[in-house]
């Protein structure tokens, strides 16, 4: 692994201190240092380039949604963990829109911290090779590429392997996320995606399912939620390492 220089910008300084201690126990990531101030947090990213930037929402002087674009712009290829109390659809997606790799709301453990993070420094399938890697899975299972469900699967599978957290509210995040993305309405997206697994199942791939994910996931007629079936897909890319 490389090792990823990073700042952290939280407003709780305390936390910060903790997060510095665990990160710089890796032997990934080398924290350059943290602040709660988010002007002065800015002046240290433009002076120091960091490869990472661990960035709350709620910040002093200047918040974490207005710091953002000014990394991405300095430094296009910075990555940015947003970690913040801040829940809510239009934050996840206005932080998702501007460039945050990752978006994780405390409380959550050292542990997924820590994947997320070492994830930046293993190689990783590129955007069309991991667009591929999903059509074929959606082969398998007969989903066919020309209907609309088709298309929102594959969106849906991507932003829940960048921000595994979003499967967690569906409803209110991941369908209004591909909404936007196609010009459509949540409840349409909801509608296809269902739609498509309906397809699937009608054509009888419960076995090439199963054979999929290496394990009897579904028995008879009982067909995955929405939900089920993207975490499935999603959990699959990231143990192989996407």
């Amino acid at each position: 692994m490389s090792v990823m220089s990073a700042i952290i910008l939280q407003e709780d300084l305390p936390y910060a201190n903790s997060l510095k201690d665990m990160l710089d126990k890796t032997s990934y990531v080398k924290v350059l240092c943290s602040t709660n101030d988010g002007q002065m947090g800015l002046d240290l990213i433009n002076k120091y380039s960091p490869d990472l930037v661990i960035l709350d929402l709620i910040l002093k002087t200047m918040d974490g949604l207005e710091i953002l674009p000014e990394i991405k712009k300095q430094n296009p290829n910075c990555k940015v963990v947003v970690l913040t109390y801040l829940t809510g659809d239009e934050n996840v997606s206005k932080a998702t829109s501007l460039g945050a790799d990752y978006y994780l709301i405390k409380p959550i453990s050292s542990e997924m911290i820590l994947k997320r993070i070492s994830s930046f420094t293993e190689p990783t399938l590129s955007k069309s090779t991991l667009d591929d890697k999903i059509s074929k899975i959606f082969i398998s299972v007969g989903i066919p590429p020309h209907i609309k469900g088709y298309s929102f699967l594959r969106e849906g599978v991507k932003m829940v392997v960048n921000n595994p957290s979003i499967i967690n509210n569906i409803t209110k995040q991941l369908y209004p996320m591909i909404g936007e993305r196609f010009s459509t309405t949540p409840s349409k997206v909801e509608r296809a995606i269902r739609h498509a697994i309906e397809v699937s199942w009608a054509k009888g791939r419960i076995d090439s399912i199963n054979s999929l994910f290496g394990v009897s996931v579904y028995l008879g007629q009982e067909k995955p939620t929405n939900g089920e079936f993207i975490a499935l897909i999603a959990d699959k890319m990231l143990l192989e390492g996407i």
